[in-house]
Formats: C-alpha cells, sequence, structure tokens
C-alpha cells in the first residue's frame, strides 16, 4: 500500500531557479569512478590487463575477461555513460617497469644498483600476487598529522621515487586513456567521459579527487593530468583548473570522494594549509567542487550516529580503515560526513556570506578491477585480487586489525538527468546538480520544490516539465515567503527489490545560528503507521539466509509524496534532500558466505537496506543574496 502524506496550504510564492529550465530530461546511469590496470595501485594488486577497452566494453554489456580470475564476466544492465579514471601519479609507470624492466642508462652505478634492486622486488612480489605489501609500504605515515605529511612530500620521498620513472611513459598513457575514450563515446547512446584521480592522502587523510572533462582526446592531450606529485593541497588543484580551463576551454569539475576517511579534512572549516577560510578560497573550491560522492566501494559518507544520533538508518557501510600503513582506530569526525558538510555550510554562509558546501551528491565504485560492478550478487570486488571470496575474506595487513574484502561495499551509481546522453549535457547536469546517488540498485527518483504543487501532479505523465516550469528540480535554490511544496516521486529498481520508504533530510540554522537536522517519514509500503515521535516500525525482513534471495511480498514498486515542512521558517536557511529506502536484501558478504559453505561472513551484517540519495534543494531567505557565484551558471570556461 502506498501513504502521500499531504498538508493543506495557501501559498505566497516567488522562486529562483539557478541552472533550472523545462526540458525534457532523461535518466542516465553510470560510474565517475573507475581504475584499470593504469593505476599503479590497481596493476600491483593483480589488476595486469584489464584496461579502459575492458571497462567501457563491460559496461556497454559485453562478456570479458577478468583480470584476475581470467573467467568470462558481464553487467547484468549496461550503464549509460563511464568515465575512466585512473590515478596521475605514476600513471602506467608500475605497469611499464614490470612489463619492460627500468631504464637506468642516465643514472650513476650506485642510482643504478638500488633501481635494479628495488625493481627485482617489484617484479617478485607482483609475480608471486604480493604486490599488495608493494603498495602498503608506500602508504602515508599515521604518525604524521596530514599538515606535517603535506608539508613533507611523502611521494617524493616514498620506495618508489628510487625506481625510475620516465615522464614519456605517463604521457604515453595518457594519450591511450584519452584516444580509447573518443574511441567508445558514442553520442545519443553512450558517453565515455575523460577523466583522473587527484590522489592527495597527507597522514592518512583521504581527500582525493576525481577530475571530469567533457573535452576530446586533443585537449586533453595538450595537458598531463595534475597529481599529487604536482601538489598535496586542494586549492592548487582548483588553481590548476582554472589556469588550464582558460588555457584550453575545456571544462572541468572535480568530485571529492571517500570523505568518510578523511580525517575531518575533507569538509572542514581550514583549509590543509590549516589557514582560515578566505572569500577566495570559498570562490574557488565552490566554482570548481559541486557535487560530492557520497557512496562507494570504501563505504558510505552520508552520516554517522555521533553526529546524527536520533537517524536509525544512519552507521550504513561504515569503512573502518584508513588508507595507511598501519592500522589506528577508525575515529569518525564530522568533516567526514556530507550531511554535516550540508549543515557547515549554512553555518559558514551565515558568518562569511558565502557557503562553500552546497554540494550536489553522486555515487560510484571507485572499482580497480576495470569492472563497473555495484550489484551485490555480482560484485567483483574492489580489487583484482578480492574477486573470489576465499580471498575477500583475509584482511589486508598481516600483523593487526584492518580492512579485508567483505569490508568494502559493493556500491554506488551516479544517476543523472540529463537533457541527452552526450559529454557536455552530462557535464552540464552534474554543474547545476540535478543528480543523485545510489548504493547500486536503479532507484529512479524525481524530487522538486515549488509553488501549489498537490497530489495530482504527481499523476501528470510529464512531472518534470511540469514541476520545472513551476519551481526547481533537484540540486536548486528556493526563495520564497511561505511554506515550500515538495513533490518526491521513487520508483523500484526494475530488476531489483521493492521500496521501504520515502525520507526527507532536513537542515537548518536555528535563532542562534546553530545547525540542526530532523528526518520526517513522507511516503511507505504496507499499512504501518507513525509513531508518536514520527518515527515509522521496520518493513520486515523476507532474505532467506540459506539461498540469499529476497522475497518481492513486502515493500511497493513505487512510492510518492506532495509535502510541506510542518516547521517552516521563512526566516531560516535550510536544505532538504530525499532518501529512499529498500526493503531488506542479502549483502555480498554473505553470498560469498553461503558459497563457501558459512552461515555468516565474519564482522558483516547479512542483510543490508540499499538506498538512494537526491542532491539537495537549498531554501534562502528572501533577504538574503547568495554571493556564491553561482549566478552565472552554466558557467563557460572564461568566467
Amino acid at each position: 500500500m502506498q501513504n502521500i502524506i499531504i498538508v493543506p496550504l495557501v501559498l505566497v510564492f516567488t522562486f529562483i531557479a539557478l541552472g533550472a529550465g523545462a526540458a525534457e530530461k532523461k535518466l542516465l546511469w553510470g560510474d565517475t569512478h573507475l581504475h584499470t590496470t593504469y593505476s599503479s595501485d590497481a596493476y600491483a594488486n593483480n589488476n595486469l590487463t584489464a584496461g579502459p577497452e575492458t571497462a567501457y566494453r563491460y559496461a556497454r554489456g559485453m562478456p570479458v575477461i577478468h583480470p584476475y580470475t581470467r573467467a568470462r564476466v558481464q553487467i547484468d544492465t549496461p550503464l549509460d555513460f563511464l568515465v575512466v579514471t585512473d590515478h596521475a601519479e605514476f600513471l602506467g609507470e608500475i605497469r611499464n617497469i614490470h612489463r619492460n624492466g627500468v631504464d637506468t642508462s642516465d643514472l650513476g652505478v650506485i642510482d643504478k644498483v638500488k633501481a635494479w634492486v628495488a625493481a627485482f622486488f617489484l617484479n617478485r612480489a607482483i609475480d608471486s600476487g604480493n604486490g599488495r605489501a608493494l603498495f602498503v609500504r608506500v602508504l602515508p605515515d599515521p604518525d604524521l598529522t596530514p599538515l606535517e605529511d603535506a608539508e613533507a612530500s611523502g611521494l617524493e620521498n616514498s620506495d618508489l621515487a628510487i625506481l625510475p620513472m620516465p615522464k614519456q611513459v605517463e604521457v604515453d598513457t595518457w594519450r591511450t586513456i584519452t584516444d580509447t575514450a573518443d574511441q567508445y563515446n558514442e553520442p545519443g547512446e553512450f558517453s565515455a567521459l575523460i577523466g583522473w584521480e587527484w590522489s592527495s592522502i597527507p597522514g592518512g587523510a583521504n581527500l582525493h579527487r576525481v577530475v571530469i572533462t567533457d573535452s576530446d582526446a586533443p585537449t586533453a592531450q595538450l595537458y598531463d593530468p595534475f597529481g599529487l606529485d604536482d601538489s598535496p593541497y586542494p586549492e592548487d588543484l582548483w588553481s590548476w583548473l582554472e589556469k588550464t580551463s582558460a588555457e584550453t576551454n575545456a571544462r572541468f569539475t572535480a568530485i571529492p570522494h571517500n570523505s568518510n576517511i578523511s580525517k575531518g579534512y575533507m569538509f572542514s572549516d581550514k583549509s590543509l594549509r590549516g589557514k582560515p577560510f578566505s572569500k577566495d578560497y570559498i570562490a574557488l573550491r565552490s566554482k570548481w567542487e559541486r557535487i560530492a560522492e557520497i557512496t562507494q566501494i570504501k563505504g558510505d559518507s552520508e552520516t554517522h550516529s555521533k553526529f546524527s544520533p536520533e537517524d536509525a538508518f544512519a552507521d550504513f557501510e561504515i569503512y573502518p580503515y584508513y588508507i595507511q600503513r598501519r592500522w589506528t582506530e577508525y575515529n569518525p569526525q564530522r568533516g567526514d560526513f556530507v550531511r554535516e558538510a550540508l549543515k557547515q555550510g549554512l553555518e559558514l554562509e551565515a558568518n562569511l556570506g558565502q557557503n562553500p558546501y552546497r554540494l550536489g551528491v553522486i555515487g560510484s565504485t571507485d572499482s580497480h578491477t576495470a569492472l563497473s560492478s555495484a550489484e551485490e550478487s555480482n560484485f567483483h570486488g574492489k580489487l583484482a585480487t578480492d574477486s573470489i571470496p576465499e580471498n575477500k575474506r583475509t584482511r589486508f595487513n598481516d600483523d593487526g586489525p584492518g580492512s579485508s574484502g567483505w569490508a568494502m561495499s559493493a556500491s554506488g551509481m551516479a544517476a543523472i538527468w540529463a537533457e541527452s546522453n552526450t559529454r557536455s549535457d552530462i557535464m552540464d547536469a552534474l554543474e547545476r546538480r540535478e543528480v543523485y546517488a545510489t548504493t547500486g540498485p536503479r532507484i529512479a527518483v524525481q524530487f522538486y520544490g515549488g509553488p501549489d504543487f498537490t497530489e495530482a501532479d504527481l499523476e501528470n505523465a510529464d512531472l518534470h516539465t511540469l514541476a520545472t516550469a513551476r519551481g526547481v528540480p533537484m540540486g536548486g535554490e528556493l526563495q520564497q515567503t511561505e511554506t515550500p511544496t515538495f513533490l518526491v516521486l521513487a520508483t523500484k529498481d526494475p530488476e531489483g527489490a521493492n521500496l521501504d520508504r520515502i525520507q526527507m533530510v532536513k537542515g537548518w540554522l536555528d535563532a542562534d545560528g546553530e545547525s540542526q537536522e530532523t528526518i520526517f517519514n513522507l511516503a511507505w509500503a504496507g499499512e504501518r503507521a507513525l509513531k508518536s515521535n514520527g518515527s515509522l516500525p521496520d518493513v520486515g525482513n523476507t532474505v532467506n539466509l540459506q539461498t540469499g534471495k529476497v522475497d518481492n511480498r513486502i515493500g511497493a514498486s513505487q512510492l510518492a509524496a506532495a509535502w510541506t515542512d510542518p516547521q517552516f521558517d521563512p526566516d531560516q536557511s535550510a536544505f532538504y534532500y530525499v532518501r529512499v529506502l529498500q526493503i531488506p536484501t542479502a549483502r555480498h558478504s554473505l553470498l560469498d558466505a553461503i558459497a563457501l559453505g558459512m552461515d555468516h561472513a565474519t564482522d558483516q551484517p547479512d542483510t543490508i537496506q540499499e538506498r538512494a540519495y537526491t542532491s539537495s534543494i537549498w531554501y534562502q531567505p528572501l533577504n538574503t543574496v547568495s554571493k556564491n557565484g553561482l549566478d552565472d551558471w552554466p558557467r563557460t570556461p572564461s568566467t
């Protein structure tokens, strides 16, 4: 049974829609974060063969050969777009050394010997399938703070610095990656966007950004991708994007990922250099970072119970491991989570007049197998080594606690509302934040805010055109004098489990300037009734723990709501985003355990509730003016 909550209103309304339009949109599914054999950590972890061509063929639905098991594998449902984002650092270098040896012709005798010895141990580790040990040795030292490690330029002092790495290898690799993207790009059918990953991780604080451009290969080959070896500081990346965009007429966007393991630095109130935010810093960050990756294989970054103690669905797929040389206990910080960033953005805007964290959200995989696998039942692991159940249960470090392939999450997906399936239209959607995330299932979600919306509008055959003509979609901004109405329509994955509920997450500034949050249940399946505190009984659980199968006799195929905020205050800045929950399904680790003849996977839940997160709609009081420089969207490289 579907429940729709409606609060009748008489509205006095004006609105501002930045980048919104009434043009018909298509829902596209893809992955903006995928690594191939050319990423050095992927190669060291036994992806010796699967390059960009394999990635695109798999994404298009073709059978391909798995780089580790050599089995034939195939995605369940093809993607609409894909961005191959190999690490800019050591791009193709480890692969080249392992395949072609080291060129020591320009080195002195002592340095030759060092290079030969280093190459010998590198090759032996990779040939024995133990390249992971090599990778761990070059990770950050957790004894250094992120500020200290950034200043120390740890990459230059790593074990890999002994090895000669000709710049031409990186140039040739980049040419191969970008040419392959152009080869597989078919406007209107499949978009192969060009990108890379900037991999700053000072002191084990993950500050990585995926960088995407909608330009073609000849334009991308005018520059070398900016990497950690250029600078560990995010503001230096943004400055490089500013300069390179002006020089090449290329558009870029940078996407923070895995903020959940950033030690609080991803969404801090200070720069990595320890300086308070300036107006120039916020303007530059806001220009180049419009969205964040809220979910992926290394865990979920929405929220944590430490900061959202009343949220019954917090702590989803928490990843208890920092990317560093030695295990240290995971300690969640406010700057690790997207919901806290959205709240902190309101606080900073009240104090500084600018909001650096007006971020939309997407999901993507961060797979290092060249295979964009986010389905629980068809998950090939983050690393090629972890593609088989026996390996996924093995911890990454041998001398103490640490992560494993089972701790990884089979996540996520980028959902984009675009006018067409082209590079430029996908980039437009990312910039206007008309995008959302799922943890794997293809849950279709429409979310709008505007004047005079009613329950009847949800039945309109062209809801998007109607809603955007009078209001804004997800990612938009509202200014008004009375309570807005929000429309939400969610439909299950055609091949997946039913839906449990639709929730609205609201964050706002109270009268004292402190950020607050609350969650409303808007629509749900079944005959359940809200409790006096607004909570909702569980939907139930039909997962068969002996087979991993789920029974769709509970839940709903579609849920919808026309909703107004009963606590709305026109003088309070706020954001609203939608969270849609599936009924429980089997986690990939349970499926592995069943295959291995085990009852359960160690330290992992048997079932999970997959979900979708939309980008927010922001409310801004009429007497305030946005100072983020966002009113010039869509921007061109020269702005």
